[in-house]
């Protein structure tokens, strides 16, 4: 086993001190994401599981905005050009729809930092015989930055695609 560091992994425990133990939850997290630990163990069981689903949309809307940029950028190329425009227009409007949301809405929240980790070798490598709780969420810090250019790149090239496109079918 690995010893990890007392910087390296933050335990959310679910500990029901008084009546306003959620909202202590929820701070310890927010303090924990904000001191980017590169693990974050979520001992209670409703906030690891809305932090499990906001992680979840946000990796949807990115895949999304990625999936569908590289359709409307590749449809072109597989179909003929008369009808292909009834499908890249579509899925260019929801690559930049997809990624103007996560940009909103995930992109300065520290959580959209971490991804839910699921892998039995790396969660053993964790402190985890501590906890009481028998299914902790556990986040582990990785760098987006790859991920956002990404999604961003091919929304904008799928932005210049829609306009350019709309502007040859109605131009007069």
């Amino acid at each position: 086993r690995v010893t990890l560091s007392s910087t390296d992994c933050y335990i959310v425990h679910e500990i029901y001190n008084g009546e306003n133990a959620q909202d202590q939850f929820e701070y310890e997290l927010e303090q924990a994401l904000e001191a980017q630990y590169k693990y974050i163990v979520i001992e209670p069981t409703r906030i690891g599981d809305e932090t499990a689903r906001w992680i979840t949309v946000g990796n949807c809307l990115h895949k999304t905005a990625v999936l569908a940029g590289t359709t409307c950028l590749f449809t072109p190329l597989a179909l003929p050009v008369d009808y292909s425009h009834y499908i890249s227009l579509p899925a260019g409007v929801l690559s930049v729809a997809c990624c103007t949301l996560y940009g909103i809405s995930w992109q300065f929240d520290p959580c959209c930092k971490y991804q839910v980790e699921y892998d039995a070798y790396k969660l053993s490598r964790l402190p985890l015989h501590t906890l009481t709780s028998s299914s902790p969420v556990v986040l582990v810090r990785k760098d987006d930055l790859h991920r956002k250019r990404l999604h961003n790149t091919i929304a904008l090239a799928a932005l210049v695609y829609c306009v350019k496109k709309i502007y040859e079918l109605y131009a007069v």
